[in-house]
């Protein structure tokens, strides 16, 4: 009699741990499955988006910011770095949660957008503007945001658009930074909106890589503007990787002008 219900509690243990056993393997493959959905949607709103990617040059066929504003009037801008996967619409939603997990159609994803702070005016008219996006592996969002904080990859990759419905920007990329979430003096934008020198004094204390003389171009800029990349990092607890631009006006070059010279 003790034998069989020891035979019985042994059985219902082996049960017991199989379940847990088979419970965490469907976890498992759920988790994998989840996450390749994520990352695939991510691909194929990117995918989407960049044939309606408008061009720097505004007298170039193609895409233009109509195309953009009728799937959401909230695009107010294009941000590439070149040698990156970063190459996305910004939006600027409500709020600063607006676009945290919802893409350019207005459908939750939780890859969100790229968007611009709310104290920012949406025409990139202040001295600072700043945008975010979800840090992501596999090249996704602002996941390379990353490999600037890599001195090699920073000293060889500075450039960069950013492309408006009226006019666009070259982008100069100057410092890296690694900092905390409740940084001021990155986060606080409404004190960077007419005048940046606190911003570029903060930059050269604590930049984990810059390029001095962009900075001092900067300086001597009659109206300097710069561009803030951030995602999340995992170096610490609340961690931010910020990537900081110099923008300058886009003037593209006139072909009808070099065929002139040409001649």
């Amino acid at each position: 009699m003790a034998k069989r219900t020891l035979d019985f509690l042994n059985g219902l243990l082996s049960l017991f741990v199989a379940v847990i056993v088979l419970t965490f393997g469907a976890y498992s493959v759920y988790a994998l499955w989840d996450n390749n959905r994520i990352y695939t949607a991510v691909d194929d709103v990117q995918s989407a988006l960049l044939k309606l990617k408008p061009s720097a040059d505004a007298e170039e066929s193609g895409a233009s910011f109509e195309e953009l504003l009728a799937i959401n009037k909230d695009v107010c801008g294009w941000v590439t770095l070149d040698n990156t996967a970063i190459d996305y619409p910004i939006l600027q939603g409500e709020n600063i949660l607006t676009y945290i997990n919802t893409d350019v159609y207005g459908k939750f994803a939780l890859a969100g957008s790229i968007f611009l702070d709310t104290d920012n005016d949406r025409t990139f008219h202040d001295a600072y503007s700043l945008i975010y996006g979800h840090h992501m592996d596999q090249h996704k969002m602002f996941g390379d945001l990353d490999l600037y904080k890599e001195k090699k990859f920073f000293d060889e990759n500075t450039t960069g658009m950013l492309i408006l419905p009226d006019r666009s920007y070259e982008l100069e990329i100057f410092a890296c930074l690694l900092i905390e979430s409740s940084e001021d003096a990155i986060f606080g934008v409404e004190q960077w909106l007419t005048d940046i020198e606190g911003l570029l004094e903060f930059s050269e204390k604590e930049a984990l890589h810059q390029h001095q003389e962009t900075v001092d171009l900067l300086r001597k800029d009659e109206k300097p503007q710069v561009l803030a990349l951030s995602t999340c990092a995992t170096e610490f607890t609340d961690a931010r990787t910020i990537v900081l631009a110099r923008m300058v006006p886009y003037k593209a070059e006139s072909a009808g002008a070099a065929d002139i010279s040409e001649e």
